[in-house]
This record gives C-alpha cells, structure tokens and sequence, in this order.
C-alpha cells in the first residue's frame, strides 16, 4: 500500500487527545500554544479529552501523561520544556516513556524550524515516539514552533499513525 493510501485509510479515524503544557511561567489564561494545539485538534475533528498544565517537573510531566495514558489518550501533544535550559525537562522525562522512537519527527521539525529560524533550530530537543498504546509528541513552548508542527506534520499524519499502531 502507498503512502498516499495509507493516508486515505487514515483520513475517518478520530484520534482521542491530550494536550500537556510544561511552563513554570504559562497559567490557564497565557497558555497559548497549549490552547492552539487543543484548537487544531478539535478543528481537525478530533475529541480532546484531557488538558493539564504542568511546572517543568519530571515527575509531574511523567504523571500528567501517565495519567492522559489511564484515559486512554491515543495521541498525547505536550508543549514547553524542550530546549536546553537547565528548567527544561519535558525530553527527560519523556524518554523512559516511550517504547520505540519516532525520530523522522524531530529531525523534519528542526529541518523546517532551520528555515524559519535558523541554526537555533538546532537546541530544539522536540521528540516523538510510541507509548504502550498511545503516540506521544513533545513540541517547543513556543506557538510558532506548535503551529508549525502540528500543520505540517502531526495533523496530516494523524489517521495515518492511528492507522498503523491498529496493525
């Protein structure tokens, strides 16, 4: 089967979502990027069933999902925490989450950062990967960096990947 009709049989799947923002300094009413990845979703037809904002926390990132996990989120998105700040964690405490790694993701969100900001595309640590049951995206605080993600990779591929963790 081509990408093409892979991409076609993925089209009517609507994913079950959680979104995670990890900032000590966004609060309900600031949290734009964590508002903008739940309003694409929902535009895209999918249900967000599960939002948090959590400090850049390992332990309480690792819960939040944790917890989207025990809801039965099948794509889980978190937003913040992925630079290389000595408060930004989001990447550690993901990685002993995920079970097999996407690493497509990251390498295509910094090649397309490159051309929007150049070589400090390079200390994004944004990742992707598989969690027992659910697809699990950490993107930049940033609403640039979310916007980019999620439109030109993440929602055109969603069906695709529901689609292939159902194989």
């Amino acid at each position: 089967m081509s990408h093409v009709e892979h991409q076609e049989t993925g089209k009517h799947f609507v994913a079950r979502c959680a979104v995670i923002t990890c900032s000590d300094t966004r609060f309900k009413d600031t949290d734009h990027s964590g508002n903008r990845i739940a309003e694409l979703l929902e535009e895209a037809g999918h249900e967000v069933l599960f939002r948090n904002l959590v400090p850049d926390d390992a332990d309480r990132i690792r819960n939040a999902v944790q917890e989207a996990k025990s809801l039965e989120a099948q794509l889980i998105i978190t937003t913040g925490g992925t630079g290389i700040s000595r408060r930004d964690t989001t990447f550690e405490a993901i990685q002993d989450l995920i079970t097999t790694k996407i690493p497509g993701f990251g390498e295509l969100f910094r090649m397309l950062s490159w051309e929007e900001i150049g070589p400090a595309a390079m200390m994004s640590r944004a990742t992707a990967g598989l969690t027992d049951n659910a697809i699990l995206f950490a993107l930049p605080g940033s609403r640039n960096a979310v916007e980019l993600a999620m439109q030109q990779l993440i929602l055109p591929q969603i069906g695709h990947l529901l689609a292939e963790r159902r194989r």
